[in-house]
């Protein structure tokens, strides 16, 4: 931007003439820099926040002629754009307190420098230079459009860039300046995250990783934008900050899979899966990459080797994250300032992390989004979810992700089709599975039949209890009746994927490099790799798994939940992933109290868990926040809080429907958004 740059002390001079008690000085912490970070970006302090400039690879630079003398390091620079021809104290005041209110990265110690432009001819008028002078503000950019009362030397900027409101570094040349987006850093105090990651913005696409931490307390740092940077982005997801699980590439960054065997002999990715290229297209910011049961196995907290398993903050602080996108649903429970965190879902691996973190989270319909670059479980049964604290946002970044232009091809998924309509198709019946229902916590069942009362109300459906163990082996297809030959194509399609892109390569090349043996790898991975025989699982066998599970879907979308006319699903079935309102622990021994309970126990009248039901039979399942119950907790000797959650399952292809149940809801007060912290209520 074409313009002049104004300096402290001759703005000091012009305020010669208002006294010291009309102007109340703000006191402002100064810049200090802390250290260069390996990728040529600078770390800094105000006070007792740090940040992090993108310095190597800024949003603008400026040319200028600049006096030696007047160069400087760096100083915490604001910008602030208006349309007003004349800018007063109120149209600062006005700028900065909308900045302050929307924003966890601005505070007024980037008022150390100010740069203003306007779209139209302006003025800062006296009263704007009086109300700068509170702030101590010790130099002022002018756009070309904008002039000042009084006598300023000026620093010619020669070139014009388009840059957002919001917080900068400047940089300050003897012919040029830079201005740097800001991030803050803040502490992962949950260890959700492997290491925080920012945009490079080197013009090809590259994110760099941060590997700052904060040695007192071991807690990655995690670099989030100024939301000031995308006020006036009409994309979707303009400025959400976004978690992305450690199986998902992203250009420039280390993709492990939860293993340093794996992150060892592979490179970083020199691309960006579909699915995040999505986001990013729709204004989304990456902020890190997070933990995983190592390769999405569904290994047990006390399991987990190669990472600390991160911290669930909802009640005593000791309750399990779940597997294998632990780290996504425990950091949405966890922090204000991450919107969304992205997982995959194969088994359970976002609904039960959902249900005892207590936020929003699905394994939609098969198929729904592309996997390419995504390292697999199970090719044919894998899905990719968002977590999510609130229902309105959840459904909004949903409906903009899955866009059927990512829609996986049937060579994939091995079925039909996917149709996806967004209409109010809703459902008639309420599916009551006796074999799954009631609550395992007596107190958390009231809080079941009241939303069970609710959504009957609202939509005007009936409940219909059944058993759905002895309905679908009432089927008269010998395939699609029987649960053990379902489970166990199920299970071929999850071994021979992970195994055919991962586990082969990692033991043959890990045996090369250290004089045959084997890698370091977790135990839930470990006897399978090293007794995997190809001679049994192998393509073949995985194609014909696919094969069966398409009998168990189609048998199942003409039985049980199935489209008429008024119903894209006529039926949605309720059931619990969690664990009925009693809390599961990440340490193991206090699973063993009966007022406590381990995660995917087998009900005792049932052939499969209640999570195994949709990847078998391809439907969506959301998880949703309903309630909390107390508990008596063994760590912190202290009632605390449990959340209660609720699965929903539609047909295949009848997600939208489902968001637009769940959007009515929502509008109804029956759902809420839940908070941060010990409580989601």
């Amino acid at each position: 931007m074409a313009g002049r740059f104004l300096v402290s002390s001759f703005l000091a001079a012009n305020l010669a003439s208002i006294s010291a008690s009309a102007v109340p000085i703000t006191k402002r912490n100064p810049y200090t820099f802390v250290l260069n970070n390996p990728y040529g970006d600078a770390i800094f302090e105000l006070g007792d926040i740090s940040y992090l400039a993108n310095t190597k690879h800024p949003k603008a630079i400026l040319s200028a002629t600049c006096e030696p003398s007047k160069s400087t390091s760096a100083i915490p620079v604001t910008v602030i754009k208006t349309n007003v021809s004349s800018i007063s104290k109120a149209t600062l005041e006005s700028a900065i307190g909308s900045y302050l209110d929307g924003d966890d990265v601005f505070n007024t110690d980037f008022l150390e420098g100010l740069y203003v432009s306007s779209s139209v001819k302006a003025k800062l008028d006296a009263s704007a230079i009086e109300y700068l002078a509170s702030f101590n503000t010790s130099l002022v950019f002018l756009d070309k459009t904008v002039s000042a009362k009084g006598k300023f030397s000026t620093i010619s900027v020669k070139n014009s860039a388009e840059l957002p409101a919001g917080p900068f570094l400047a940089t300050i040349g003897s012919n040029s300046v830079s201005l740097a987006s800001v991030y803050r850093l803040y502490p992962d105090t949950y260890r959700t995250f492997l290491f925080g990651a920012y945009d490079t913005n080197d013009g090809e696409d590259n994110h760099s990783p941060l590997g700052v931490f904060l040695p007192k307390f071991w807690d990655p740092m995690i670099p989030v934008p100024s939301r000031i940077y995308y006020w006036g982005d009409e994309r979707p997801l303009a400025g959400e900050r976004v978690a992305i699980k450690d199986l998902y590439d992203v250009k420039g960054l280390q993709t492990s899979g939860g293993s340093q065997a794996w992150a060892h002999i592979t490179p970083t990715s020199n691309g960006t899966a579909p699915s995040v290229q999505q986001i990013l297209d729709l204004g989304g910011v990456v902020i890190g990459k997070q933990k995983l049961a190592q390769f999405a196995s569904g290994a047990n907290p006390w399991e987990w080797q190669d990472e600390h398993y991160p911290f669930n903050p909802r009640g005593d602080g000791w309750l399990t994250c779940s597997a294998s996108s632990s780290g996504g649903g425990c950091s949405i429970a966890a922090y204000d300032w991450l919107d969304y965190a992205i997982g995959s879902d194969t088994g359970s691996s976002m609904r039960r992390p959902a249900a005892v973190s207590g936020t929003y989270g699905q394994r939609p319909s098969q198929g729904m989004i592309s996997l390419e670059r995504v390292l697999p479980l199970g090719g044919a049964t894998d899905t990719a979810g968002v977590f999510s604290r609130d229902p309105y946002k959840w459904i909004k970044f949903a409906k903009a992700w899955y866009s059927p232009s990512l829609h996986q091809d049937v060579t994939v998924t091995g079925l039909s089709p996917l149709v996806v309509p967004d209409t109010d198709a809703f459902p008639k019946t309420i599916l009551y599975p006796v074999d799954y229902l009631p609550l395992n916590n007596s107190a958390a069942e009231p809080i079941l039949q009241e939303f069970i009362d609710n959504l009957a109300r609202i939509f005007n459906m009936t409940v219909k209890e059944f058993n759905f163990t002895a309905t679908v082996q009432n089927w008269t297809d010998p395939v699609a009746s029987n649960f053990t030959r379902l489970s166990a194509a199920t299970s071929v399609i999850n071994t021979w994927s992970a195994w055919d892109v991962i586990g082969r390569k990692l033991l043959s090349t890990w045996a090369t490099l250290f004089d045959g043996r084997f890698p370091p790898i977790d135990p839930a991975r470990r006897p399978g790799w090293k007794a995997f025989n190809e001679s049994v699982t192998n393509q073949a066998a995985y194609v014909k798994a696919q094969a069966t599970k398409n009998i168990g879907v189609e048998w199942y979308e003409r039985e049980l939940q199935y489209s008429t006319p008024e119903s894209c699903s006529e039926s949605v079935m309720l059931y619990d992933i969690g664990t009925g309102g009693k809390p599961s622990f990440r340490e193991r021994e206090l699973n063993e109290s009966p007022d406590a309970s381990y995660l995917a126990v087998l009900p005792k009248t049932a052939k499969i868990t209640g999570a195994n039901i949709c990847p078998i039979f391809g439907c969506a399942d959301f998880t949703i926040p309903i309630g909390q119950v107390p508990y008596f907790s063994n760590v912190t000797f202290h009632e605390e809080m449990v959340p209660v959650t609720i699965n929903m399952v539609v047909k295949r292809g009848c997600d939208f429907v489902l968001y637009n149940m769940i959007e009515k809801l929502a509008d109804e007060g029956v759902l809420k958004a839940v908070k941060t912290g010990r409580t989601a209520f």
